[in-house]
């Protein structure tokens, strides 16, 4: 079921969404969930949030899914099943790629001509689509873990 969605998440990407769109769409699609939100809440966490550099639209794409399937729907509930699938989402990603941020991952600053120009001559969006099979598959076995 996970290899599944990261084949998917991969295609959505190759298709024209960013990072952080691909993951929660294939994601909420293998869950069953549809949403005329779905992609739109991702696009500003897309290229490490919006070319900040900050955390990784594979990982917050990932995130964002987590929450959508076991996130709490009213302040009653608890938050800890959802931030201990986070927690470990992170932390595999961090083990398997040494970090979580965009700009350590890609090694360039994509706010600027000369960080965009770099992605592009280095074909660093090759790796993007790594992190976002790897994300999707890990955000899929927590969930059904």
């Amino acid at each position: 079921m996970s290899e599944q969605a990261s084949h998917r998440s991969l295609e959505l990407f190759k298709s024209g969404y960013l990072c952080a769109e691909s993951l929660l769409l294939a994601i909420a699609e293998n869950q069953g969930i549809r949403s005329d939100l779905i992609p739109r809440i991702a696009s500003g966490f897309c290229s490490g949030i919006s070319y900040t550099g900050s955390i990784c639209g594979a990982v917050t794409g990932a995130i964002m899914g987590i929450g959508l399937v076991v996130g709490r729907s009213s302040p009653s509930e608890s938050l800890e099943h959802s931030f201990t699938l986070t927690q470990k989402l992170i932390a595999l990603f961090e083990g398997q790629y040494g970090s979580i941020n965009c700009r350590q991952l890609i090694g360039c600053d994509l706010a600027t001509e000369d960080g965009q120009t770099y992605f592009l001559e280095h074909h660093l969006m090759e790796h993007c689509h790594q992190y976002a099979e790897y994300a999707t598959r890990v955000a899929i076995s927590v969930i059904t873990e």
